[in-house]
């Protein structure tokens, strides 16, 4: 796990689900290979990450501390990795099952706050609770 690269996401912060998501893989981030950024905050500059606003909306970004960026499902399995999550991230990494993870990645991108306010609020829940429990 050491030798890999720190990962930047950038996400969407107005999203309860995106938020459930970071917030999990937050807390799973012990060895801090991750960074987190929401898009709509001051740390987020499109012009030094050379993604606009309306672009990061559209796709999950990622970026390595080299620069390299990279979107959508490839963001995945290197986000999982770096949260020691290796099942996840051998799920989305499987080459036949991209075509089918990207299609309903696109899905969900594009209805994510619709999505989200049916099941945002009971995912940042169960996170939240998870987490409260752990920290007992």
């Amino acid at each position: 796990m050491t030798s890999l690269e720190k990962l930047t996401l950038f996400y969407d912060g107005t999203c309860p689900l995106c938020q459930a998501e970071i917030l999990y893989l937050s807390r799973r981030n012990q060895a801090g290979l991750l960074d987190f950024v929401d898009i709509h905050s001051e740390r987020y500059d499109p012009n030094t990450v050379g993604v606009s606003c309306e672009q990061a909306l559209a796709a999950m970004y990622g970026q390595y501390a080299n620069g390299k960026l990279i979107q959508g499902v490839e963001v995945f399995p290197e986000a999982y990795r770096r949260a020691n999550l290796p099942v996840m991230a051998w799920v989305f990494s499987r080459k036949p099952l991209r075509p089918f993870l990207q299609v309903g990645y696109r899905f969900f991108a594009k209805n994510r706050h619709a999505i989200s306010k049916l099941l945002g609020p009971a995912a940042l829940s169960l996170v939240r609770a998870t987490a409260s429990k752990a920290s007992l």
